[in-house]
């Protein structure tokens, strides 16, 4: 079969695919599509973008006609002689001026509405969790039981189901976004100016979040899940995550205590280990009950032993440009370089930190 004719069939079947494909990434089921709602805020805006899509189909639908009947009706035909030439139409260009003004209106109305009611919370009394942006990883910060301290979490996101939580949001370094699509919409975490959210999930469950601001070279993997539970569940959840990290007992987990707390690994510089008197670093996230999350490098890998070892080892190869020894040249250093046995002590350590 000569080229020619294959070509409009690999075509057809390119538009299929794609088509297969755009229609996928909307599919309700996608853990981060926005068309399967899960709170309010997401609801009202997805009503919303309904309104606007809906009036964008209206406008396409009119115009698009109106070409079409301009294009057929007055095309030229062999024979025809020139048009009459004019100078504009006072009544037409009154009349399309006003028509979009009015459909902007219309579409107008529900847009003010929803962006007021998404930034006024209805319960500013609601418990309020401070979420820090950093490269590339999210802080939460809840306010302690005892109401005179902060219980300091990384990269999960705990909330009691079908309550309103306001979210404050910063940035330590650069601009990130913070967006949970079954939830919320997308806000921006500034460096310098807090802004404000609020969120509530009507369905106990784990929901998928992203950094939705271009930050860098590990954007794409800057990722959090929340996780919706009953208010008694939520409590408990907050007390263990209160509570300080117990000393291990087992030999192989107090050699890697003492290597985290040590001048080789120098884990302790980056990261805070709660009830430990040298860990107190403020790089990275906290480590206190870290083995209780699921996941590992901000929601990239599993948290698995074998993950875990891995990450500790080569961390660029999981999280390209993390700053997790990037710096440090343990790699380099021969006399910095973590043994087998030292990253077997280590990650028995990390592993008790629940």
């Amino acid at each position: 079969m000569p080229s020619s004719r294959r070509h409009p069939r690999y075509l057809w079947a390119a538009l299929l695919i794609l088509i297969a494909l755009l229609t996928a990434s909307c599919y309700p089921d996608n853990p981060q599509s926005t068309f399967d709602t899960s709170g309010p805020v997401a609801q009202s805006q997805l009503v919303l973008f309904y309104w606007i899509f809906w009036a964008a189909v209206f406008v396409f639908i009119v115009v698009g006609t109106i070409l079409m009947y301009i294009t057929i009706k007055f095309r030229r035909r062999p024979g025809d002689p020139d048009p009459p030439q004019t100078h504009g139409n006072t009544p037409l260009e009154i009349g399309w001026t006003i028509a979009p003004t009015l459909i902007l209106a219309i579409v107008a109305v529900p847009t003010v509405i929803t962006i007021f009611d998404n930034l006024n919370s209805p319960d500013p009394e609601a418990l309020t969790v401070d979420v820090i942006g950093h490269q590339w990883w999210f802080e939460f910060r809840y306010p302690h039981p005892d109401g005179e301290s902060t219980i300091v979490s990384a990269n999960e996101l705990h909330i009691p189901v079908g309550e309103v939580v306001n979210i404050t949001l910063d940035s330590k370094d650069v601009l990130h976004s913070f967006w949970i699509p079954k939830l919320a919409g997308k806000v921006d975490l500034v460096p310098g100016n807090k802004n404000r959210m609020w969120i509530q999930a009507d369905e106990a469950g784990e929901y998928r979040g992203q950094c939705a601001e271009f930050c860098g070279v590990a954007h794409a993997l800057m990722r959090f899940r929340v996780f919706a539970k009953p208010r008694s569940d939520f409590d408990e959840w907050l007390v263990a995550e209160a509570s300080q990290a117990e000393d291990p007992i087992e030999p192989l987990a107090q050699q890697g205590k003492a290597l985290f707390e040590g001048n080789k690994a120098q884990c302790w510089s980056c990261h805070t280990v709660g009830g430990s008197s040298k860990s107190r670093g403020q790089v990275g996230p906290s480590l206190t009950h870290v083995s209780s999350r699921s996941q590992l490098a901000a929601g990239v890998i599993e948290n698995t032993q074998q993950n875990l070892r891995q990450w500790i080892e080569d961390p660029q190869s999981i999280k390209q440009g993390t700053t997790m020894f990037r710096d440090a040249k343990i790699y380099s250093d021969p006399n910095r370089k973590l043994s087998d046995a030292e990253l077997s002590a280590l990650v028995a350590y990390i592993q008790t930190l629940k």
